[in-house]
Formats: C-alpha cells, sequence, structure tokens
C-alpha cells in the first residue's frame, strides 16, 4: 500500500508549549545521524545522552514540544535544534532559568548573526560566573588549610561564622534563594510581580548586608554561613 505509511505521519498537536518553529537559533553543531522527521522520544533521548524524563522536564519547562504519533511521543527537526542548544547550555552549568531567558531573547533574533551574538553573551556571563565560582572556591580552600593547620585558629574561624547573624526580611530570603537558583534580576521581577529596579534594590541590599561586593559572592557567602543550602 504506497500511501499507507503516510497516515503514521499524521500528528496531534505539540504539548507542552506553544510551538514557534520560526525562532532563530545560533549556529551549534548537530549530532551525527540526526533521524528523519518525526524524531520518536527514544532516538532523541538516545541523540543527546539523556533520559525521557529529561526530555518532558525540558518540554514542562517550555523550551521544546513533543507531537504524538499515536501513542509515541515525536519530535520534529526545529525541538533537535533547539535541543542541540540546550544541550551545550547544560553542558556549561548553564541553569534553566537562564536557558529559558535566552530562549525569550531568541524569540526575538532577527537574523542567525544576531542569535549567535545571545549566545555568545550568554556564555560570556557564565564565564564570569564560573571564574568567580572558581576565585570563591580558592579562598575557601586556603581558609580551610589555615583552619586546619591551627586548632586555635580553626576555633576561632568557626565561632566568627556561627556568630554572625544577618537580619533579612521575607522578600530578602525569597531573592537571595532564587539568586541562588541562577535566576536573572529581569526574571526574579516577573516571580515577584516587580519593577527590575525594585528588585535591583532588593539585591543591592542583600549584597551589602551579606558584605560582599556582587551577587555571586552574596550567593557564595550566603551558603558558607548556612543561610541557603549549597
Amino acid at each position: 500500500m504506497a500511501n499507507g505509511p503516510k497516515h503514521l505521519h499524521k500528528f496531534e498537536k505539540p504539548t507542552g508549549r506553544m510551538r514557534d518553529d520560526r525562532i532563530v537559533l545560533p549556529d551549534i553543531i548537530l549530532p551525527p545521524n540526526v533521524p528523519s522527521e518525526p524524531v520518536a522520544i527514544a532516538d532523541m533521548a538516545e541523540l543527546f545522552g539523556i533520559t525521557h524524563r529529561t526530555l518532558h522536564f525540558y518540554e514542562e519547562k517550555g523550551l521544546i514540544g513533543a507531537s504524538r504519533m499515536g501513542l509515541m511521543r515525536v519530535y520534529g527537526q526545529s525541538d533537535v535544534a533547539r535541543m542541540a542548544v540546550i544541550n551545550t547550555c547544560r553542558e556549561v552549568g548553564m541553569p534553566i532559568s537562564v536557558i529559558q531567558d535566552l530562549f525569550e531573547r531568541l524569540a526575538t533574533a532577527k537574523s542567525r548573526t544576531e542569535a549567535n551574538g545571545l549566545l555568545e553573551e550568554a556564555l560570556t556571563t557564565r564565564r564570569r560566573e564560573l571564574t568567580a565560582s572558581l576565585s570563591t572556591i580558592h579562598r575557601q580552600l586556603q581558609q580551610v588549610n589555615t583552619l586546619l593547620a591551627n586548632e586555635g585558629t580553626a576555633t576561632t574561624g568557626r565561632s566568627s561564622l556561627t556568630k554572625q547573624t544577618i537580619d533579612l526580611s521575607d522578600i530578602e530570603h525569597r531573592c537571595l534563594h532564587l539568586m541562588a537558583e541562577g535566576h536573572t534580576t529581569s526574571r526574579i521581577a516577573r516571580s515577584f510581580e516587580m519593577k527590575i529596579d525594585e528588585v535591583t534594590e532588593i539585591e543591592d541590599g542583600l549584597i551589602r548586608k551579606i558584605g560582599a561586593q556582587n551577587r555571586f559572592q552574596a550567593i557564595a557567602k550566603a551558603v558558607l554561613l548556612g543561610m541557603i543550602a549549597s
């Protein structure tokens, strides 16, 4: 039956998000041997070395969207391209909230060059974060070495940390936790239904109270003081 198999390609509507296949994506190399559309969920998971549950998670976060072919979940080539971008971002430890922000910005890109610029900007920001984290880790390691080398100093150091208390309001606590989860100022503003300037003011107040120079140092010190979980 020449026309029989074509009936298998009749999709139900995408689930998980409003699909916009017109989004301009940056230049990311796709995995080799990408199957023809539709791509079954098992093939999609194997292509990117992830689980079915991870794909469902990305759907819930509005980053990709599956269609249905009978009982099977399938994806289009646009979602394969999206997954290539998501995988690249996740491999460098970019939080989901930041990837969501990136895709929102990519939806406004008018050209591949502009999309490449947006990805480069996100990666540059991530590099700064990782550099700040490395600096914090080195400082903490030096502190641990000092404490271990001198038991008396260790006791004093631990006492000074446990005695230090920082008074935060409820909204400052919530803001600090969202900052630690990797949410940007604009995303926190949307969560709180506040203006970006207002959230920036809250973040600046937090940084001053904790005695840090920037939001990354504030998060690292908050973890060290036990104000938030690591």
